[in-house]
């Protein structure tokens, strides 16, 4: 019982590390779409970075890197969900405010509460309905705003947001309910943005190019989506997900898109109105409302 307890207790840690360091994301992305940056340029930058320091981690930790080709299969089949993932949400932040964007992002765990019910055989409750509704009323408060910027497409980042949100959502269930679960989480993680990164880099050669970066503020905003943005918390989310779970973990992402919504208004003037309020109250409101009536 003790032992579970301190399990318990890293995981929610690893969990509130995970999502906190995530909400920085947006920052330091936008941050260099506004240099001039492309997606896959942005991408690629900050996968490759990520990866090479996991990799390093790995290393000094005596990680055993080797995979078996039924591993392989699954590790790949995650890094495009969660490749997916970074991919339409940096889409979204071109498009709409970057808080909208991680608010629509944060009801991945909704996703995952409907796909335990569809495909895992969870118990039906009309408390995940009642969330899924809160959780669209919510999603509709925060699109009738001012939420554009710019040139932006409203309808494309809406729309990106919201592929983020099921290509996440898979991310989770697939790293809780596979052979993926018995890999080491360093391990786990480095393969599925190694392969990310090859992916985007190879895609930015052939789509837009990659410049090489010599401005020592363009280095700061990299590393800072490389290393703490990325690095560390996707490492944080998968040992998070295996101590107490992918539900419970997805509940302590509320720190994600909340820090997302605070740099959006401070740093990018991004505007914030009552109903995007009740928006977010609704939206956080519903996730908790699942992750309660499991627990």
């Amino acid at each position: 019982m003790q032992f579970q307890s301190i399990n318990k207790t890293k995981g929610i840690l690893y969990a509130a590390v995970s999502s906190s360091t995530f909400g920085l994301a947006p920052f330091f992305s936008v941050m260099l779409l506004n240099v001039g940056f492309s997606s896959f340029e942005v991408l690629s930058y900050r996968w490759g970075i990520a990866s090479l320091t996991l990799i390093l981690f790995g290393w000094l930790s005596g990680c055993n890197f080797r995979l078996n080709k039924k591993d392989f299969g699954t590790v790949f089949l995650l890094s495009l969900f969660r490749a997916a993932t970074s991919l339409s949400l940096l889409i979204a932040y071109q498009n709409i405010a970057s808080g909208v964007a991680s608010i629509i992002h944060f009801m991945y765990p909704l996703a995952v509460a409907m796909s335990m019910i569809l495909f895992f055989h969870e118990k039906r409750s009309a408390w995940i309905i009642t969330a899924i509704s809160m959780s669209i009323v919510g999603a509709i408060l925060l699109s009738s705003g001012n939420i554009g910027h710019g040139n932006g497409n409203t309808t494309l980042g809406i729309i990106s947001a919201c592929i983020s949100v099921f290509s996440y959502g898979g991310y989770i269930i697939g790293v809780r309910k596979s052979r993926a679960v018995q890999i080491e989480s360093t391990v786990l993680t480095c393969y599925v943005m190694g392969l990310g990164a090859l992916l985007f880099i190879i895609c930015g050669c052939f789509i837009s190019g990659i410049r090489l970066v010599t401005k020592g503020v363009t280095w700061l905003y990299i590393l800072g989506l490389a290393l703490p943005a990325t690095a560390i918390s996707n490492i944080t989310l998968v040992k998070a997900i295996k101590h107490i779970g992918p539900t419970l973990t997805s509940i302590f992402g509320a720190m994600e898109p909340l820090t997302a919504v605070i740099i959006g208004i401070v740093a990018f003037k991004e505007s914030f109105t009552v109903a995007s309020a009740i928006g977010i109250m609704l939206i956080v409101t519903a996730v908790t409302i699942v992750v309660c009536k499991k627990k």
